[in-house]
């Protein structure tokens, strides 16, 4: 089970926050990973960047998740661990 919290304080809604949840919800769906990927909002994080939305996934803190950057972003911080790579 691979457990990602999105940063939803008011500096991540503004960098984009609503749009990466909704990509991350459309990967799950589309990748049948329901029973695999727990998807979960958090208030701020304390780790603000100047670009992007904050992001942890499991224990680990990822910042500056862009719609630009969020392919990368999904492939190889979360379906790599949900897919044991």
């Amino acid at each position: 089970m691979v457990i990602v919290q999105i940063c939803v304080g008011s500096s991540c809604h503004l960098k984009g926050a609503p749009e990466i949840v909704a990509m991350l919800q459309n990967e799950v769906a589309q990748n049948g990973l329901e029973d695999d990927v727990v998807l979960a909002g958090s208030f701020c994080t304390g780790q603000c960047n100047r670009v992007g939305v904050t992001i942890t996934v499991n224990d680990t803190v990822h910042t500056g998740i862009t719609k630009e950057n969020f392919r990368e972003f999904w492939n190889d911080k979360i379906y790599s661990i949900v897919k044991g790579g």
